[in-house]
């Protein structure tokens, strides 16, 4: 750190001088323009891109020797999160249909990525979306709607047994998965480049917790998921009413903290947060009880209610978890 003593003109002008190597570097000159922005714990920002211009980065992928596409997918997925906005996936001889399938199933599985050059041996990748233009909270919104009717639809797969409506749950993941990307994405873009998240109106601190809620929402829906698969094979009429009341039971109670944990995230409501997490031992309980039942069945239907069991309450302990992150973020406001 460099100390450098204020100087005052004219009497009521406070005057500080630049580091000289910093503004050879910028490439500043006399009479140059230069911006400046009060952080939020005080410090100042001397910046040269009065438009804030967002970064722009591209990643190459030489993918002549890459057998397994699916761990080019899994770069492709790390480049988009890490912030890079253009995605050149090239090889020396002509791309192999396993590697364009890839690609494409990358740009499917995100927000942003499109091809827009495509030849024999390369493609090329641009992110088409402006992060500010996607707010945070829009996107946890919509996260918990998803994530909330999966594992409604998957409780009615158990009590019809429709396959249809279980693949459509599993399929839904999808949408989940790439929106927590997204937040993932705009997180790292935000924290290397604080411009966008003032644009985006957002602190640093609060794009972090957002993060982490997207990433229990994200673990929800995956329990929608397992919720939706053991249900398609349990046999429609198959469980006593007292069985499936208590499934009931325990499904409604864990909805009901998912959707108090959303509530207090958007109120603000940090009482509530914590009354919540208290509701948590209740569902486990309930589902100690529900496994208890369970026992009562057949062997191999006892294995996957005890699995149905488990992901109800895996789904209201995660949800339990974002009343934790409310109140944490609550406290760090204050």
């Amino acid at each position: 750190m460099e100390i450098r003593k204020v100087q005052v003109t004219g009497g009521s002008s406070f005057v500080i001088t630049l580091p000289k190597e910093w503004a050879d570097k910028q490439k500043v000159k006399k009479n140059d323009p230069l911006g400046l922005v009060v952080q939020p714990d005080g410090t100042l920002l001397v910046t040269k891109d009065l438009a804030e211009t967002p970064l722009q980065r591209e990643k190459v992928f030489d993918v002549t020797s890459v057998k397994d596409p699916r761990f080019l997918f899994r770069l492709l997925i790390a480049s988009y999160i890490a912030g890079y906005t253009a995605f050149r996936v090239a090889s020396r001889n002509r791309l192999p249909s396993a590697v364009r399938l890839a690609v494409r199933d990358f740009s499917q599985m995100t927000i942003g990525p499109e091809v827009i050059e495509e030849t024999e041996n390369a493609i090329l990748l641009k992110d088409l979306l402006n992060p500010g233009e996607m707010p945070l909270d829009n996107t946890i919104r919509r996260m918990y709607v998803i994530a909330k009717n999966m594992h409604i639809d998957a409780m009615n797969v158990l009590e019809s047994g429709n396959g249809s409506l279980a693949a459509d749950v599993i399929a839904r993941d999808n949408d989940v998965d790439r929106l927590h990307w997204l937040i993932a994405r705009q997180t790292h873009i935000i924290l290397k480049n604080p411009s966008v998240g003032r644009r985006m109106g957002v602190d640093p601190s609060l794009v972090v917790n957002t993060y982490n809620i997207s990433r229990i929402i994200e673990r929800i829906g995956d329990h929608g998921v397992r919720l939706a698969r053991n249900a398609q094979n349990v046999p429609p009429g198959s469980l006593n009413g007292d069985l499936y009341a208590a499934l009931r039971q325990a499904h409604t109670l864990s909805l009901s903290i998912f959707d108090k944990s959303i509530h207090c995230l958007f109120t603000k409501d940090i009482r509530g947060a914590d009354a919540n997490i208290e509701k948590t031992r209740e569902l486990v309980a309930t589902c100690r009880t529900l496994g208890e039942l369970s026992l009562r069945e057949n062997p191999s239907s006892a294995i996957i209610l005890r699995d149905i069991a488990e992901s109800i309450r895996r789904a209201g302990e995660y949800a339990g978890d974002i009343s934790e992150n409310v109140i944490n973020m609550l406290i760090g406001e204050e």
